[in-house]
């Protein structure tokens, strides 16, 4: 029997399609190494995103294929993932520890934004990624009682203040420096200036992504996002009535005008299934993000349903991905963040030079 060439080898990987990625890992620049010894035959795989959850299901696609090349006996398939820090607006540098900055925007108020910031970041953590949360919304801080964290930070330097951690995630919040029930009655500047001091003045360590959890709108907070953080990317969160999908469409232009790209929409609250029953009804409306998505070229990261649970769960300080690891909902939280960790890689400056050309070695 004839050793197994490269050719044949790459044809074969280049048959699965990564659905995260949109194409096939050849193309992604994912094979970091082939080696070939006689019949056997080893591939390294290094996504640029966090892929826990699929990390099985990738090295038996390509085991499955590989194992039909003429001559091959064994495959064996490491995966695993790398991440980088990727591109951010031109006149702004990465901050120290944080190597990507994922904004979570709406619109409008009440569809869920903070919930979804919230299951997002715990979700990119479950894949396996370091993850930090940061509560932007000066005027209605709500990830100190999301998260179920109570107390004030811990200062080291008189300086800095050290990130709260709840189930393995770092966030920072103004709500951790005030009385729940006590009000922000600040103007413009004075929110912008809390925002800048709460993300560079805490000491985050070594995350790959801090999720940023925006008020509603395009005011003071979003603009100085757009011009004083470097920002790696954006997800507009929405409901599919149309009054909801105005608001959003308006979020997401005003990215577009500060060349913040916008890695997706998230429709929430998409279905109510009756828990009693099982019926099925499109409360605020249906297809309003699929519409969207369509009609800007932006990706449907998601579509999450009206549930009692969420809200439930979040108000009790541990939100869905945390209280329910198996449940259906965490697997849509999950995949969403799949595919907004793979949007993210795909998007980076000189992408393929972030892994060494293919390396094969016949022996």
């Amino acid at each position: 029997m004839s050793q197994p060439t490269k050719d044949a080898i790459e044809s074969a990987i280049k048959e699965y399609r990564e659905p995260h990625l949109g194409r096939d890992l050849v193309a992604a620049h994912a094979i970091q190494d082939i080696a070939i010894e006689g019949d056997q035959v080893r591939i390294k795989v290094v996504l640029g995103f966090p892929a826990k959850g699929i990390q099985q299901t990738i090295a038996e696609a390509l085991t499955e294929r590989v194992s039909k090349v003429d001559g091959v006996g064994a495959v064996a398939v490491d995966v695993s993932w790398e991440i980088k820090a990727h591109s951010v607006q031109k006149s702004l540098k990465p901050i120290d520890n944080v190597k990507n900055i994922i904004a979570v925007a709406s619109g409008k108020g009440g569809v869920g934004k903070s919930t979804t910031a919230v299951n997002l970041a715990l979700a990119l953590a479950a894949e396996g990624a370091k993850v930090g949360l940061l509560d932007a919304d000066i005027y209605g801080p709500s990830q100190p009682r999301m998260l179920g964290i109570s107390g004030q930070p811990e200062s080291k330097d008189g300086r800095t203040l050290e990130p709260m951690v709840s189930h393995d995630i770092q966030t920072m919040s103004i709500g951790f420096l005030i009385e729940e029930e006590t009000p922000m009655i600040w103007r413009g500047p004075m929110v912008t200036q809390a925002l800048e001091q709460l993300l560079n003045d805490t000491n985050w360590s070594d995350l790959d992504y801090l999720v940023i959890d925006l008020p509603p709108g395009t005011g003071d907070t979003q603009l100085t996002l757009a011009q004083k953080v470097p920002v790696s990317g954006a997800i507009i969160v929405t409901t599919p009535q149309d009054i909801a999908l105005l608001d959003a469409r308006k979020g997401l232009k005003m990215f577009q005008k500060v060349e913040v790209p916008v890695l997706g929409i998230v429709e929430n609250m998409s279905i109510h299934i009756c828990s009693k029953c099982g019926h099925e009804e499109h409360i605020f409306g249906q297809g309003g993000g699929q519409s969207m998505s369509d009609q800007y070229g932006i990706d449907l990261l998601g579509a999450l349903p009206l549930d009692i649970q969420i809200r439930q769960e979040t108000d009790g300080g541990k939100p869905t991905v945390a209280a329910q690891p198996e449940s259906r909902i965490t697997q849509i939280y999950r995949e969403i963040a799949r595919k907004t960790a793979a949007k993210l890689s795909l998007q980076a400056k000189d992408y393929a030079s972030k892994f060494p050309r293919i390396v094969i070695q016949n022996t």
